[in-house]
């Protein structure tokens, strides 16, 4: 089968030596890509047209999945799928037809569309009339109609080779992959990093992907997920690395030591300051966030201003007055929805009350509190890989369980509360069935190894989130006496005075 690959608006209107540049990455994206499904595959063409043919042994499924492959490659703005013939003399081109469109006209309303390239003793309209004529009489089809017909019969003739079309799909869009400098994308998950990094793909940027883990094991999965199918899907003609940087330390000192109100901000900015010197390493020209003005508080144009000012590196922000629910739709529309609303919003993480108009020198008061060899060392500890063998590291993750309250335990059971000292604070638990102990979940971990093994712990967060992640980690570090706590004992006293 041929798919005759026509290029993105924009490459048509650069200069010769840009074009002839971009065509070639083009093919050699199409190439690099398309060999994984089929050894044969050739990619030929240049300035008009790329022609990429199928082996002649390419089964339909493989031919299928050529199809399906080349709307995702950045820089095809639509392709066509043919049948490539000598071009001979009308009555051939009318039997030729014939034989690969007949059958779809069965009941049908159509039109002939003919597309010429070279020089020819015909018009195109001429063969247009003689082939629709022909397949008026040779079809049992619901008639001819010019103006939006159900089926319209598309021919391209390249010179001397005639191409019946079966059919026209849409690709990304956009620029050759590569043809622009590397970036890095820091990726949480949700909807708006994930198309972020889709959208710089798209427009020929390759993007590495930094993560700042806040979560464990549980939530480095998702991320791992969202960002292996984006370059999966649309970025495979290039070897990225997938950065994990585990950043608890970092959220807990700055839990411990920063004004409640500027939290926000300060974590902003010490994961830039993190994510340049990880670009660095990388070679990356750019960040690329997925803030959107105003969407949380950290996100003003003000907060947006103060964090920019924490490093000199160029910050790209492709969402930036981007509304959420289009955000939502891309997402659904590049197949990262699913995973992103599967994906925990953590608690506890933020102010509670932060500001939103900071102030550059009171943030940097605040971050003068911070202990410098906590980030050092998430720097040191960040794990560099290969994008295409993130997801070998994941087998499956432990199950985790609600305590039943109408069982007795075998053990003695301690409730541990997860929340911030300040939620804790604004609404303690009152409780008196069981015992309580507060641990904030930044801190379980490092210490949970400290506390009565002979108990059994049940874990509480708000919105039960962390809690089933800080279990998963503990679960899979090899302690069996960890469950979820059951929301109806969950009882709020007012705050204390």
């Amino acid at each position: 089968m041929k798919f005759i690959v026509r290029l993105f608006a924009e490459i048509t209107i650069k200069t010769r030596p840009v074009r002839n540049q971009q065509i070639r990455q083009l093919k050699k994206n199409i190439r690099t890509i398309l060999s994984y499904l089929d050894e044969g595959v050739e990619v030929s063409g240049n300035w008009d047209m790329i022609e990429v043919t199928s082996s002649a042994d390419a089964s339909a499924q493989v031919n299928a999945q050529i199809s399906d492959t080349l709307t995702c490659i950045p820089g095809i703005s639509y392709f066509l799928e043919a049948r490539e013939y000598l071009l001979e003399d009308f009555d051939t081109i009318c039997r030729q037809t014939l034989t690969e469109v007949g059958d779809s006209l069965r009941g049908n309303s159509f039109s002939v569309r003919v597309h010429r390239t070279g020089h020819h003793d015909f018009r195109s309209i001429d063969l247009e009339r003689y082939v629709g004529g022909y397949l008026n009489q040779n079809t049992d089809n619901g008639g001819v109609k010019l103006k939006d017909p159900d089926i319209q019969v598309m021919l391209q003739i390249n010179h001397d080779r005639l191409f019946i079309v079966s059919r026209r799909r849409e690709g990304m869009g956009g620029y050759p992959l590569g043809s622009q400098e590397a970036v890095a994308t820091l990726i949480s998950g949700g909807f708006d990093s994930s198309v972020a990094a889709y959208q710089m793909l798209q427009r020929g940027i390759c993007t590495h992907f930094i993560f700042f883990s806040l979560g464990g094991r549980a939530h480095e999965e998702g991320v791992k997920q969202i960002a292996y199918h984006i370059w999966k899907r649309y970025g495979a003609s290039h070897n990225v690395r997938f950065v994990t940087v585990p950043f608890e330390g970092v959220v807990e000192n700055i839990l411990t030591q920063v004004h409640n109100s500027q939290m926000g901000v300060v974590l902003k900015r010490q994961m830039m300051k993190c994510a340049d010197k990880i670009a660095d390493h990388l070679k990356a020209t750019a960040l690329v966030t997925g803030e959107a003005i105003s969407q949380v508080s950290s996100q003003t144009l003000t907060n947006l201003q103060v964090i920019d000012r924490s490093i000199d590196r160029l910050i790209l922000r492709p969402l930036i007055a981007t509304n959420k629910q289009r955000i939502v739709d891309e997402a659904k529309h590049i197949g990262t929805a699913d995973f992103a609303a599967a994906m925990p919003e953590y608690c506890g993480v933020i102010s509670r009350k932060p500001t939103t108009r900071a102030k550059l020198q009171v943030v940097e008061a605040e971050e003068s509190k911070l202990d410098p060899a906590v980030i050092e060392a998430a720097l040191s500890n960040a794990r560099y890989q290969p994008i295409s063998k993130v997801m070998e590291d994941f087998e499956s993750l432990p199950d985790v369980c609600t305590a039943d309250i109408t069982v007795a335990s075998a053990q003695p059971v301690t409730i541990i509360d997860l929340r911030a000292p300040d939620e804790v604070e604004a609404a303690p638990l009152a409780m008196t069935d069981y015992e309580q102990i507060c641990v904030p979940f930044y801190q379980l971990h490092s210490r949970f190894a400290e506390l009565d093994q002979s108990r059994e712990y049940w874990l509480y967060c708000d919105r039960g989130v962390m809690s089933r992640l800080q279990a998963v980690n503990l679960l899979d570090a090899g302690f069996n006496n960890v469950k979820l706590c059951p929301t109806e004992i969950v009882q709020k006293a007012s705050p204390s005075a």
